[in-house]
């Protein structure tokens, strides 16, 4: 079982970029899947989340500059960020919590990716 991140990169303030996170090993159509990001030193905080039935939650710190989205037919996870800021500079990870409720707590996931650093620059 394997969760591919990609699409991090270097973008400056105000940019975009679009996370991917593809599934493999298994069919992840029945899980709830999140985005997570780590910053150096800080704790792994919840960025956004899709329910099985692809109910979208986010972090308030995050609302109206991201939107998740699933392709179930492709087994990938999305992550569109627009607006970026330097603070949102990390490394971010997709998580998926099986049973489809979808959790900001990260222990409540029980697979993860390799993660991709997104880094903007001011």
């Amino acid at each position: 079982v394997q969760l591919q991140a990609s699409g991090g990169g270097l973008v400056q303030a105000g940019g975009s970029l679009r996370l991917s996170c593809a599934a493999s090993g298994r069919t992840f159509s029945d899980d709830a899947m999140g985005w997570f990001r780590q910053a150096p030193g800080k704790e792994r905080e919840f960025v956004a989340g899709i329910s099985w039935s692809s109910v979208t939650y986010y972090a308030d710190n995050m609302k109206g500059r991201v939107t998740i989205s699933r392709d179930n037919a492709k087994n990938t996870v999305y992550l569109q960020m627009n607006s970026l800021k330097p603070e949102d500079t990390a490394v971010y990870y997709c998580a998926a919590r099986v049973g489809g409720v979808v959790s900001s707590s990260p222990r409540s996931y029980g697979y993860w990716g390799q993660g991709t650093l997104v880094t903007v620059s001011s």
